[in-house]
């Protein structure tokens, strides 16, 4: 018996036998949904993303968890010592802040931004070139979800805005990630924290505004006109995210219809009840982004 209320769908993987998980918490709502976004059509749609462990894997093929752009660029040689050790300061102080369930949003949002601006400092100040971006992206440690390149063509063939929002993206990491995959479209857009360079590649200077975890919202667009006047009028939205936090990159736009993607990764698997009373998919096991694509063929009005 088919139940509405919470129905756990077990698809293959194209190509090989791994089972990945999908969680609908409620059927009904997701058909209604998807019911009203198909009827208004693909004009009026736009797709806001996270990038690292949403579009991207969270784990190695051999369980090692894959860090942030960010966190790469802390954790290994890329800079110099004395940077590793002052970002991982910053990282105990700040980190804490973040997570405390005694602070208030609003101290939060002032730390967070506090905690960005003086890492971009710090960037600057230990000479972060281009190349240490490029060296990133052709270690290969950061890996697109199998069937996220199927998504990018699909959105750039039907003229559906992709827009990404990443605090933990760095300079042009991110673009140049799709540009490796032959996925960097027109119709992509990334805010993510950017900088002036050089002639010779050095960062010299950090780019407003600053985007940290507190921030990273559709409210943001407004310094970004160009940006906005994609999507402002493009009122259905599709979100995929890797926890709850991402949820608040609506925050800001007022939409109709919003369908809610929700990747729970391992190691995250106490959140679980969380994700369901607040996604409408949810993702498993660090498993592929098939099921997106499956979701928006079906908003189709050929479908």
């Amino acid at each position: 018996m088919l139940l509405l209320s919470r129905v756990i769908l077990l698809w293959r993987r194209r190509g090989g036998g791994k089972v990945d998980n999908m969680i609908i918490p409620d059927m009904e709502k997701l058909e209604s949904l998807k019911g009203k976004i198909k009827l208004q059509g693909y004009n009026n749609l736009h797709v806001i993303s996270d990038f690292d462990r949403t579009l991207t894997y969270a784990y190695q093929q051999d369980g090692k968890k894959i860090p942030s752009i960010i966190s790469i660029l802390r954790d290994n040689d890329y800079l110099s010592e004395e940077y590793s050790a002052e970002a991982k300061s910053l990282f105990s102080k700040y980190h804490a802040i973040e997570i405390s369930k005694d602070v208030s949003m609003g101290e939060k949002k002032e730390s967070m931004k506090e905690w960005w601006t003086m890492h971009n400092r710090l960037l600057i100040k230990s000479g972060l070139h281009k190349k240490d971006l490029e060296r990133i992206v052709e270690s290969g440690i950061v890996r697109l979800r199998e069937g996220a390149k199927e998504l990018f063509n699909y959105l750039y063939e039907k003229e559906i805005p992709l827009i990404i929002l990443s605090s933990s993206g760095v300079g042009d990491a991110i673009s140049k990630v799709l540009e490796k995959e032959g996925i960097l479209y027109d119709n992509i857009s990334i805010i993510t924290n950017k900088f002036e360079w050089d002639k010779n590649g050095v960062a010299v200077k950090s780019i407003e505004p600053v985007i940290h975890c507190m921030n990273k919202d559709e409210t943001i667009l407004s310094e970004f006109p160009e940006i906005y006047g994609e999507i402002k009028d493009r009122k259905n939205v599709i979100l995929l995210g890797d926890g709850i936090g991402d949820l608040g990159m609506i925050t800001g736009f007022e939409y109709d219809n919003l369908i809610k993607v929700g990747f729970l990764n391992p190691g995250e698997e106490q959140n679980q009840k969380e994700y369901e009373q607040n996604f409408d998919m949810i993702i498993t096991n660090d498993s592929d982004i098939h099921p997106v694509n499956k979701l928006i063929g079906e908003l189709s009005n050929d479908s």
